[in-house]
């Protein structure tokens, strides 16, 4: 190790790599230089896109299937500027990101003097966006505060953290040593909370579970418990396959379904998991025997049960009877033994779990169009790719009203989407961190054409990677959705209906290959000629022409 650079720069990659940090997303720039000098050493593979908005949508990607949190190195000013819209979308949907960046020396805050990429406060306008956004002022503390967001990340509910290094600080001296992993201190359980969530359950006639992105890494427990109360489990989108969806007490990721929500309010005793039970899962209807906002219905007799490792989300949009503010698995845990230690049954369930499950099935009915294009193309996809795909969406009508509901997951890492912060953009970088995170996965971007234009240039981040995703674009000429709501407004639809390239001409000139099919071809072509781009080392372009 040469001394000369034994600097800023080199204590936060040696306390990445303590971390198990072995990929970072970004772009090289004139401030994070020593950053980057160090990578090579530690092993730490540096993934170059286009946009740093992209390196932010790689790293969710990449966490969603590697478990391991998403690392961002951008440099100052734009570059940092340029990642808040994708840290705000793991803000939104508590997962956990890292952010570092470059800042102006110590002593220039707010200077305003014109130095290159000068900022007027970067974290302070981070602190309001994210989890948090911390400057440091030494080396040492620059490596502490890494070692503390991956506690953080490790203990509380996930997001992203930002950590500014001053340029003085990331190309000065660091005379400590790395600081020693700690995995932080989880809210400890509460058994009283336990017993009356097992006194709860074994009362319980007809129990119901809804399950979200809290319980991802849960997934045994939280099966283990749904069958051992015999009781349907739904999720939300961010919870899709927390329960294998082909099980028969599952309802899959299908909160949003009217008939699903009559079901948790006819439940007698409701279990929610790691969800806040948000609207944008709910698209306007309510989870449990409440009357809006969160207020019980009158007269209800309902109990519910919520348990989330964040306290502040224990009552959010539906109140609750038994609070556990817990990490799920550790409380699904306690519960199961709990409820296997005593004598008789666990619950008084008047009627199997697998009959009811089938019975809110067959009731759908109305609820989703399992016929449209998007529920189509996953299927096919799916058909094409094999039954482990992983598919990357975005904010795209192919994605929420397709790949949520028409995708059957058998794990918590099969869809890559963000119902909360919906933003377009997501899906093709998302598909790259994925791809990176595990290479011998299948795995499959399908999102509109609208949403493709956001992030087309990550083709090439693809193409150069050698990653053979397919990237199969929808497209219906525009923003569809919006126009159909210009029409629902008696409005004369404008700024909607946009000029496409020739999206596989396009993938072909950035090295990777091209399709063309027509919706009436769909049932035909698509499942093999997914298969045959995944049997590349390019990327491949799929031009679905709705309509034709």
């Amino acid at each position: 190790m040469s001394e000369e650079f034994r600097n800023g720069g080199r204590a936060v990659v040696a306390t990445l790599a303590a971390h198990g940090v072995d990929t970072i997303f970004g772009i090289p720039g004139t401030h994070n230089l020593e950053f980057y000098r160090h990578l090579p050493e530690f092993g730490i593979r540096a993934i170059t896109p286009r946009h740093e908005q992209g390196a932010g949508y790689g790293a969710d990607g990449y966490f969603l299937v590697s478990g391991k949190p998403g690392v961002v190195i951008t440099t100052s000013g734009p570059g940092l500027t340029n990642v808040i819209t994708a840290a705000a979308t793991a803000y939104a949907e508590s997962r956990p990101m890292l952010i570092l960046s470059p800042g102006v020396p110590t002593g220039l805050e707010r200077a305003d003097i014109g130095m290159l990429h000068e900022t007027k406060d970067s974290s302070g306008a981070l602190t309001h966006l994210l989890v948090s956004s911390q400057r440091t002022r030494t080396a040492e503390g620059a490596a502490q505060a890494v070692a503390e967001a991956f506690s953080l990340f490790a203990s509380a509910r996930p997001g992203p953290v930002h950590i500014e290094v001053p340029l003085n600080v990331l190309e000065g001296d660091w005379n400590g040593s790395v600081p020693t992993p700690f995995p932080g201190r989880r809210p400890e359980l509460d058994s009283r909370v336990v017993s009356r969530a097992a006194a709860a359950v074994r009362t319980a006639t007809r129990p119901f579970l809804v399950v979200g992105g809290g319980a991802r890494r849960a997934s045994t427990e939280v099966r283990a418990f749904a069958e051992l109360l015999d009781a349907p489990v739904a999720t939300t989108a961010n919870g899709k396959g927390i329960v294998a969806e082909d099980h028969p007490l599952s309802l899959g990721s299908n909160v949003r379904f009217p008939t699903v929500q009559a079901e948790s309010a006819a439940a007698d005793v409701l279990i929610v998991l790691g969800s806040e039970l948000a609207d944008s899962d709910l698209w306007g209807g309510l989870i449990g025997d409440q009357s809006g906002n969160g207020v019980r219905a009158e007269g209800s007799t309902q109990v519910v049960i919520r348990c989330d490792i964040d306290p502040d989300q224990l009552n959010k949009n539906l109140g609750g009877d038994i609070l556990a503010c817990a990490d799920t698995a550790e409380f699904v845990s306690a519960l199961m033994r709990e409820l296997e230690s005593g004598t008789g049954p666990v619950t008084s369930a008047e009627e199997a779990g697998a009959a009811r499950t089938r019975a809110i099935r067959d009731a759908w009915g109305t609820d989703f169009d399992f016929d449209s294009i998007g529920s189509r193309v996953t299927r096919l996809v799916a058909e094409g790719a094999g039954g482990d795909v992983v598919i990357a969406g975005d904010s795209s009508q192919v994605t929420y009203d397709g790949s949520v509901h028409a995708l059957t997951a058998s794990s918590p890492d099969q869809l890559l989407y963000m119902p909360g912060f919906a933003t377009l953009g997501y899906g093709i970088p998302a598909a790259i961190g994925a791809k990176i995170a595990d290479a011998s996965r299948p795995v499959v971007c399908v999102l509109g054409d609208g949403a493709a234009m956001f992030s087309i240039q990550e083709l090439m981040t693809a193409a150069e990677l050698g990653l053979g995703i397919p990237f199969v674009i929808v497209d219906n000429g525009g923003y569809a959705e919006i126009e159909a709501q210009m029409v629902d407004r008696d409005m004369e639809p404008f700024a909607v209906r946009l000029d496409r390239p020739d999206f596989a001409k396009l993938g072909e000139s950035m090295g990777g290959a091209g399709a063309r099919i027509a919706e009436s071809q769909l049932s035909e072509r698509l499942p093999n000629t997914v298969a045959e781009a995944l049997g590349r080392t390019v990327p491949t372009v799929i031009h679905v022409m709705v309509g034709s």
